[in-house]
């Protein structure tokens, strides 16, 4: 049986990931803020050098992306040398590490869909500092999965679907921006295609685990409420119409590899465990 480290197992996706590798078997250590701080190598190792495990998942991330662009610090502290201290700390143990980064590492001027070999070009703090933790695990352990993943939402945490569900309950009519396209993500697909990336042998690379199919926030929306059967009317606004200190991509709509299912079956599950 194998042996998982977690790191940010507090978070919409970790509490997820834990649920999903138990489920099917896996002894999963749970690591927290608590436990050690990440951006403190010493910490980091100390703590590795107490436990035995044969993966790492490094799921700690400042994700405030708007908030990052005055707090470049932080975001850099966490994103990036977190990532490389557990990178280091991870190789020196020889085991593999798992980072999960973003679809905002693109610029999003591509209009098709993103391929993990494609150029890189962040737009944000956010996105920078995740493309430099991705150099950065790339360069301190050979032995890496960067797991790239997108509009992710989950039981857990603050996300798209239940803010529109929320909203619904007091408004008739909803604006959402309609020229902004990508892949919506459910935790759970996410961890389930980890898990799957592991289990099937895959050469340690680059990847994208994001919900199979390409919609808009305002497409994301309308399906949200159709399958929850909530009546609402919803309009369809342009992104000048809602300002935000960092840029979205336009367009981050990634190839996924078959390690995910389509956006809409994602959706479905999300809604009918609710």
């Amino acid at each position: 049986m194998k042996k998982f480290l977690l790191i940010g197992s507090q978070g919409m996706f970790g509490r997820d990931a834990f649920e999903v590798f138990c489920e099917a078997g896996y002894e999963v250590i749970n690591a927290t803020r608590a436990d050690f701080d990440i951006t403190n190598l010493s910490a980091v190792e100390n703590f590795f050098d107490q436990k035995s495990f044969d993966f790492v998942i490094n799921a700690a991330a400042y994700t405030k992306v708007d908030d990052a662009e005055k707090d470049r610090e932080s975001a850099f502290a966490i994103n990036a040398l977190g990532a490389k201290n557990v990178a280091i700390a991870s190789a020196k143990k020889n085991v593999p590490v798992i980072f999960i980064s973003t679809d905002y590492v693109f610029d999003g001027t591509k209009n098709s869909l993103y391929f993990p070999s494609d150029p890189v070009n962040p737009q944000t703090v956010y996105g920078a500092s995740k493309l430099l933790g991705e150099e950065n695990v790339r360069l301190e352990n050979p032995q890496h999965f960067i797991v790239r993943t997108s509009w992710l939402y989950g039981k857990y945490g603050k996300n798209f679907v239940d803010t529109m569900l929320n909203i619904s309950k007091n408004q008739t009519v909803i604006k959402v921006v309609n020229d902004q396209f990508g892949c919506p993500t459910w935790t759970r697909d996410l961890a389930n295609g980890i898990k799957t990336l592991i289990e099937s042998d895959a050469k340690f690379g680059t990847y994208q685990i994001c919900g199979k199919g390409v919609t808009s926030w305002f497409e994301f929306a309308k399906k949200i409420f159709e399958i929850a059967k909530v009546e609402v009317e919803v309009l369809p606004v342009s992104t000048e119409e809602f300002p935000r200190p960092a840029p979205r991509p336009k367009y981050s709509a990634m190839e996924n590899g078959g390690l995910c299912g389509a956006w809409e079956d994602g959706l479905r599950n999300y809604l009918a465990q609710k």
